[in-house]
C-alpha cells in the first residue's frame, strides 16, 4: 500500500497507478488536492446541516403552532365557577360551616371575591391538568353572606324518609368543588384555602375522589352516562330568566354514599344489571319494566315534567374509599338549573314510583350525607363586599 492509502487520504485504485509505482513525486499536488476536496466536502456538509435545521426548526415551530392552536383552551386557566369544567382524575369535596360571628362572614365575603385569583395561583402551574374549583353557597349562609333574597328554589336539603331508607339532610354553609388530573394541584389549592379562612370555617366534610378505570363507579357500572352534552349543558344547568337576580348559576346537591360491596359482588351479573338498568360491560340500556313494576335505577332517575319533558341534571359523581379501611363509596354531585328535578329524582329513589318499590340500589348503598347549594357565577362571587354588614 502507498503513503496515501496508509495515510487513508485516498485509495491506490483511484489514482489509477500500477501497484508497483509509488507516485512520491506528486505527493505535494495530491496532498493538496486532497485538502481541497475535503474543504470542499465540509463546506457541502455544512450546508446540507444548516439546510436540515433549518428544515426541522421550521417544522418544529409549525408543530408548535399547531399545538398552541389546537390546545387553545390550555392556554388560560379554566373559567371560574365553571360547572361543566372537564371531568377530572381526581377531585376534592369539601363542605365547611361558617362561624357564627361577624367577622367570619367578612373573612368568607373577602375569601370568596377573590377565589378566582386564588385559583389562577394554582392552575397556572400546570394548565394542562384541568384545575377547577366551583363554590356553592348553603340556604342558612345565603342571606347573611350576599345580602340579598335566596334564589326562588334555594332551601335546606330536605330529608327523605322511604319505608326502608332515608336520604339524611346534614349541614354546611359553602361547598368548594375542586377537580384537577393531579392530586397535589388539589392538595394545593385546598390548603391554601384553608389558610385563607382560618377560623373563619369548621370543615364538617371533606372526600377525596378519583376517576376509576372507564369512568365507573366502585359497584362496576359507568357513571354518568346520562349526562346532557353540547348546547343542552346549560339549558339543563344554569338559571336564566326566571331569577334574573341569580341568572349563571346553578343548584347542586352533594350526598355521600357508601356501598356494602360484599352484598353487591354476592348478586350475579344479571341480577346487578337489573338493579342498575344497563349492562355491566358495555353500558347498553336495558328496557324499561312496565309500570307498577319494580324499576331500575336507571329509570327512577330519569325526571319528567308534567307534560312530559324529561329534564337532565349534570352530575360529576366520584369514588372514594380505602380498602384498608374496607370504604367504598360514590359521592354524588348534581347540578341542575331547576332544584325540584333532582328532588324529585331522590323522591323515586327512596319512596319509589309506584310508592313501595324503591330502588333497589339503596339495599347497598348508604347516604351518609345531603346537602344543598347554590353556585354563583364568577362576577357574583367578585361583587361580594367583605365589608357589607
Amino acid at each position: 500500500m502507498n503513503i496515501l492509502g496508509t495515510l487513508g487520504i485516498i485509495s491506490r485504485p483511484s489514482l489509477n497507478l500500477p501497484c508497483s509505482i509509488t507516485p512520491v513525486p506528486i505527493l505535494g499536488q495530491v496532498i493538496l488536492q486532497t485538502a481541497a476536496f475535503h474543504s470542499r466536502r465540509k463546506e457541502l456538509r455544512g450546508r446540507h446541516i444548516f439546510r436540515e435545521y433549518r428544515s426541522r426548526s421550521f417544522a418544529n415551530a409549525q408543530s408548535q403552532a399547531s399545538n398552541m392552536s389546537t390546545r387553545s383552551g390550555h392556554r388560560v386557566p379554566i373559567e371560574p365557577q365553571r360547572v361543566d369544567a372537564p371531568l377530572t382524575q381526581s377531585a376534592t369535596f369539601l363542605v365547611v360551616t361558617i362561624a357564627n360571628k361577624l367577622e367570619a362572614f367578612r373573612v368568607v365575603r373577602s375569601v370568596l371575591s377573590d377565589i378566582d385569583g386564588l385559583a389562577k395561583n394554582v392552575a397556572i402551574r400546570d394548565l394542562n391538568a384541568a384545575f377547577a374549583c366551583t363554590v356553592g353557597i348553603g340556604s342558612d349562609a345565603w342571606p347573611s353572606l350576599t345580602r340579598i333574597p335566596r334564589p326562588a328554589e334555594l332551601h335546606p336539603f330536605p330529608a327523605v324518609h322511604g319505608q326502608k331508607h332515608t336520604a339524611v339532610s346534614t349541614p354546611g354553609d359553602l361547598l368548594f368543588h375542586i377537580r384537577s388530573e393531579r392530586r397535589d394541584l388539589c392538595f394545593e389549592f385546598e390548603r391554601q384555602l384553608l389558610n385563607a379562612l382560618g377560623s373563619a370555617v369548621n370543615v364538617v366534610d371533606e372526600t377525596t375522589g378519583f376517576r376509576y378505570f372507564d369512568v365507573r363507579d366502585l359497584l362496576g357500572f359507568v357513571d354518568g352516562t346520562a349526562n346532557p352534552v353540547g348546547p343542552a349543558v346549560p339549558d339543563s344547568v344554569l338559571v336564566a330568566e326566571e331569577d334574573a337576580g341569580v341568572a349563571g348559576g346553578s343548584f347542586v346537591v352533594v350526598q355521600k354514599y357508601v356501598h356494602d360491596v360484599k352484598a353487591w359482588n354476592g348478586l350475579s351479573t344479571e341480577q346487578q344489571e337489573g338493579i342498575i338498568g344497563r349492562r355491566k360491560l358495555d353500558n347498553v340500556e336495558l328496557d324499561d319494566a312496565a309500570a307498577g313494576q319494580q324499576q331500575s335505577h336507571k329509570s327512577l332517575a330519569t325526571i319528567e315534567d308534567e307534560n312530559g319533558e324529561e329534564h337532565d341534571i349534570l352530575r360529576d359523581n366520584m369514588p372514594f374509599g380505602s380498602p384498608g379501611s374496607g370504604e367504598f363509596g360514590t359521592y354524588f354531585i348534581g347540578y341542575s338549573r331547576r332544584l325540584w328535578v333532582i328532588e324529585k329524582m331522590l323522591q323515586r329513589m327512596f319512596i319509589g314510583d309506584p310508592p313501595g318499590l324503591h330502588d333497589r340500589l339503596l339495599d347497598f348503598s348508604t347516604p351518609l350525607t345531603g346537602t344543598t347549594f347554590f353556585a354563583p357565577s364568577s362576577d357574583f362571587l367578585k361583587s361580594l363586599d367583605p365589608d357589607d354588614d
